[in-house]
Formats: structure tokens, sequence, C-alpha cells
């Protein structure tokens, strides 16, 4: 994406050396939303703030949201993540959390200062004379868009939220406590966003009147029709689901990367399989993943701290046909001299030379190719193999089992070599169950897996087994666990947020 930046220059002229004259500083330039946004560059600008708020603001900054730490929300706190260590991500490792968690609370910030960037934009982009109505229609289509995706992660983890618009600014309530909407009220809106966003957007930015260049990672027709088509997923509403993945589908702009490994390598900025991520450079706004996911003192990827991690139950459940089960660092030696690796037994003490790690490390953000602190790996926030997955999860919901969903099902499987399903042996329950095993293998720290199995009920179910046979408590409980404790900032601010169905 092309990058523009929307400068602020405030200069003040020096005064006289005197202790007793005031300083009357000169102003050259006073940027106020009345002559900030005249031309196609301020809008731009504006635009181009929002999808900067899916990551952090600099380079050394650069873990907020998607980034890195929305993934201790989706899928640490779920039966596949894991953290050894203690504090925040701990306790969503432990299922332990609280309103105090700060990971909760940087999650929950990072949102909804992606909100207040596209309020502002779509507020003051709508009277501006000095684009045309296309390009207007554009940005503030892009700016929906990306709202929409904010307002689906925080109804993923909270339920019913705030909704603050546009609409709010031009009378804003700064001190009015005000209770939050329904997820019902919610996706109504966010239907109508999307929905208008999607009559709006580019199948794709090759030759474009509005951008000069094949700009992509900005909202498309297919990001939007895709984020409808989970929100329709995520309300059962299989019909409405199953059509979008049709019509997805029927744009024939997008098909499955040949490698699973090679997907994610940081390399690999932009594919056929990508319908929207978050982009880096390592150069220009590199971020911690790789620290986040790496292994701790291998020989290659150095200096990384295995902190964001799969559980060994998780990693053992791959086949070992499967390539995927190869985006993992299960056994290595270290630059100590130790062969680390996986327990024979749960409390087993490791022999001399050898380290059994509590997790294993993933690839997919820590391939061996990078060299840099701050790496350039961009984010898949929605991609094709999704969308032929939930294909054929609405069909089994609707219809039970048929070859098409077996065969959507292993068009995924057929990438990474893993063994196929076969339709006779399958009824609607245990191919309900395989769906969610596979988005399970093939999703794993891309933000669904959370919401993937509250979906299907097994939210309780699956984390609780896991931390019953490592011999913790079980610590999810339903409906109490369905959304995470509002963070306590917030209900200091506000005390329409009640966590008291939720503690």
């Amino acid at each position: 994406m092309k990058k523009y930046t929307l400068l602020l220059l405030i200069l003040a002229a020096g005064a006289q050396y005197s202790c007793n004259q005031d300083l009357e500083p000169t102003v050259y330039s006073n940027l106020t939303n009345t002559n900030g946004y005249q031309t196609k560059s301020d809008a731009i600008a504006a635009v181009n703030s929002i999808y900067g708020r899916l990551k952090g603001p600099s380079v050394g900054d650069n873990f907020s949201y998607w980034a890195t730490r929305h993934f201790a929300l989706t899928d640490i706190a779920t039966d596949l993540g894991h953290c050894q260590f203690g504090g925040d991500p701990g306790q969503l490792s432990l299922g332990t959390w609280n309103s105090t968690n700060g990971l909760l609370r940087e999650d929950w910030n990072a949102m909804y200062k992606l909100i207040a960037n596209a309020n502002n934009a779509i507020f003051n982009i709508t009277p501006m004379g000095g684009i045309s109505g296309a390009e207007k229609a554009q940005f503030i289509a892009e700016a929906k868009f990306l709202r929409a995706s904010a307002y689906m992660d925080l109804t993923d983890s909270w339920g019913p939220v705030i909704l603050i618009t546009e609409a709010n600014l031009g009378n804003p309530g700064y001190l009015d406590q005000t209770p939050p909407s329904s997820v019902e009220e919610i996706d109504a809106f966010l239907i109508k966003e999307l929905t208008e966003a999607a009559d709006v957007l580019p199948v794709n930015y090759k030759s474009n009147a509005i951008y000069d260049s094949n700009d992509v990672g900005r909202a498309t027709k297919g990001a939007a029709l895709t984020l409808l088509m989970k929100l329709y997923m995520r309300s059962h509403e299989w019909q409405k689901a199953a059509t979008l993945t049709q019509t997805i589908i029927n744009l024939n702009e997008y098909s499955l990367y040949p490698s699973y490994l090679g997907l994610f390598k940081e390399s690999n900025k932009w594919c056929s399989e990508n319908i929207f991520s978050s982009l880096s450079d390592a150069n220009t706004n590199g971020t911690e993943l790789l620290n986040h996911f790496g292994p701790v003192n291998h020989p290659v990827v150095q200096n990384r701290w295995q902190y964001y991690t799969v559980n060994w139950d998780f990693y053992n459940k791959f086949g070992d046909e499967d390539e995927r089960k190869q985006c993992f660092f299960p056994e290595y030696t270290g630059i100590d001299g130790l062969v680390y690796k996986q327990a024979p037994s749960m409390g087993a003490e490791p022999p001399e030379g050898e380290f059994y790690m509590q997790d294993v490390a993933t690839r997919k953000y820590a391939d061996d190719e990078t060299t840099t602190y701050y790496d350039g790996h961009s984010v898949n926030i929605l991609r094709y193999a999704d969308v032929l997955l939930c294909r054929a999860e609405a069909l089994n919901e609707i219809n039970g089992p048929t070859i098409e969903a077996i065969n959507l099902i292993n068009q995924v499987k057929g990438r990474s070599h893993a063994k196929l399903l076969v339709l006779a042996e399958h009824t609607q329950t245990s191919l309900r169950d395989a769906i969610l095993q596979e988005r399970g293998w093939e999703f794993f720290y891309e933000g669904k897996r959370r919401a993937d199995l509250i979906r299907m009920n097994k939210y309780d179910v699956l984390v609780n087994a896991y931390h019953i046979r490592v011999g913790d408590p079980a610590p999810i409980k339903m409906p109490q666990n369905k959304y995470y404790t509002y963070p306590q900032s917030q209900v200091d601010l506000n005390p329409q947020l009640s966590n008291a169905d939720r503690q």
C-alpha cells in the first residue's frame, strides 16, 4: 500500500532572551478539520491512518492488535494455544483472566482507536468538495469496511459493546455513559455497512482509476463479502453464508497458494489466496511477530521468546503426511548444545544434554529466512481457505454431508497433502467435528480459533478437556465465559459496562 503522511506543522519563532518578556510564537501553518480535508491526498491520508491502526504506530512499537497481541485473545485462550509465561498471557492460557488483564485492555483500546480514525475519516470526507463523487464513495467504503472489521472483533470478544459512528462526532457527548448495544443491533448495522461497501469497492486495484498502482492490501469487494460471510456464520444463518461463499468464489479472484509453508514466508507479502491482510515491511513498519512466535536458543532463528505457542496435544494431532506439521520447531539442537524436544511422558525429567519444552513454537511467523529483529511478516486476516471451509460448514448445517462439502474440505487438505475425507464415513455431527478440527490445523494463530469453538458450541468442551488432561482445573464455564470481561478501566469510565455475569 502506498504511504501518505498528513503533516501537522506548527513552527514557533524564537523570542527575545528576556526573563520578563512573553513568548509570542509565529504560527506558519495551522491544520484544522476545515482546511485539512481539501485534496485527494488529504482524504487518502485519513483512510491510510485507519489501516495503520491494524498494527502499532511505528517500528519498535508494532505489536498491537493484528501485529501480535490480538492472538492472545483469539488463540492462546483456546484448546490449541499455550503460554508458559505468567502475567496477562498466562491468565488467558490458563483461562483465569479478569477485568484487569492488560491484553484485554490493550486490544479493546486498539480496536476503538481504529474505529475513531474511521469515524473521523467518514465524518470529514463526506462533505468534501475537492474530490470526485467516485473518490468520495471509495474512501468512505474503505473506512466502513475497516470499522466493520473492528466491530466484528469487538463483538466476538465482548459481545455487547458501545456503538460509536460518525454521527456521534457532530454532537459528541464526551461524558455520556452510553449503554452497550446488543450484538443483534450491531450485526444489523454491520450488514448495512458491509453491503454498501461491497457495492462500491473494486474486485482488485489493477488499473484502478483512483489509486494509480495495484494497491494490494486495500479493502475490496471480496473482503467486504467475506467479512459479511463471517457475520452470517457467527449468527448461524447458514443459507445466507452459503450464498455469499458462492458469490465470493464466482469473483474468480482467489485461489489456494500452492504451498502452506510458503504462504506465510516473510517474502510472500501478497498472493492469490489473500483476501484481506495487514501488510508489513521490515525496513519501514516491521512488527514483532517473529519475536513472539520464534523458538528459544535456536541456531538459525535466534534470540526469540517462544512466547505464543501451541500445546503438544495440538501438535501431535497432525498426521505425519500433513505439510502443516512442518510449521513448528518440535526438536532442534540449541546454541547451548542441548537437544530441545517433547517430553516422552508428563512430568518426565530430561537426561543430561536434553531439554523438554513445555510447548512448541511455530514457524508460521518465524520462518528461518528472516534475519531482522523487527520482521516484515504480513498477517492474513481473511483468506480464501476460510471461504472454502465456511462453505463446507454451511452446506453441512443445511443438508448434512454432501460430496460438494467433502470436496471443499479436501481442497484445503490436499494443498497440505493431508489425509482426505471420505463422504461415506461421515454423519452431519462427525463432519461438523472434522471441519472444526480442520479449521484448527489450517488457521492456528490466525485469529479464528476462539470464535470457531464458540460458534460450534465446543469452547468449554475442548478447552476444559485439555486442561483436565494436563492436570489443571477446568476453567471455562458457559455462557459466563462466552465473552471476556470488560476492561476495568472502561467499567470505571462507564458503569453501564457491567461484568456482573462475566466474572
